[in-house]
């Protein structure tokens, strides 16, 4: 994450073994990196929790990034987020991405509740969780991102979509 932090995608290729794609030290990536930095430097058993390289199969490409906002938190609950590089959206990346985080969190003793939060004019996220059981169940303001809108499935409830 250092590497990626400081925009040296040669460091972290060869960190990771991975082919990580230029969109790893976009501006975008970089603030995630940092935040997650920050939050594992400052409770590192959040680790396992955070943010990983999302590889195709069987090629072995990275297509992108996803993972827990965090551990759970006290009522169980834990968000998610996932992002595909831009050459590889619309072949159904982030919906694997957004399946395998759920089937993660349906298997957690401690996770209760899953929240994803979505731009109103992101269609394509929108589209991306119809049929995984999400619920609409209020707004935010998010600093960077404006307004979002906050959905919620139970982890016992959690359909194979």
């Amino acid at each position: 994450m250092t590497a990626l932090l400081a925009g040296d995608l040669a460091e972290a290729r060869e960190q990771t073994g991975l082919d990580l794609p230029e969109f790893f030290v976009s501006e975008k990536a970089r603030r995630l990196w940092r935040y997650r930095f920050d939050q594992v430097t400052a409770d590192p058993a959040s680790a396992p929790w955070l943010v990983r390289a999302a590889v195709s199969e069987p090629d072995g490409a990275v297509v992108g990034y996803a993972g827990y906002h965090g551990p759970p938190d006290a009522n169980g609950m834990v968000e998610i987020g996932y992002t595909v590089v831009p050459e590889a959206r619309r072949r159904g990346y982030a919906r694997a991405m957004l399946a395998s985080l759920l089937v993660r969190a349906a298997q957690e003793p401690d996770v209760r509740i899953v929240r994803v939060t979505i731009s109103p004019d992101n269609a394509a996220s929108l589209a991306t969780i119809r049929g995984f059981g999400f619920v609409e169940t209020g707004e935010q303001m998010d600093e960077v991102d404006g307004l979002e809108i906050i959905y919620e499935v139970p982890a016992d409830r959690i359909p194979t979509a």
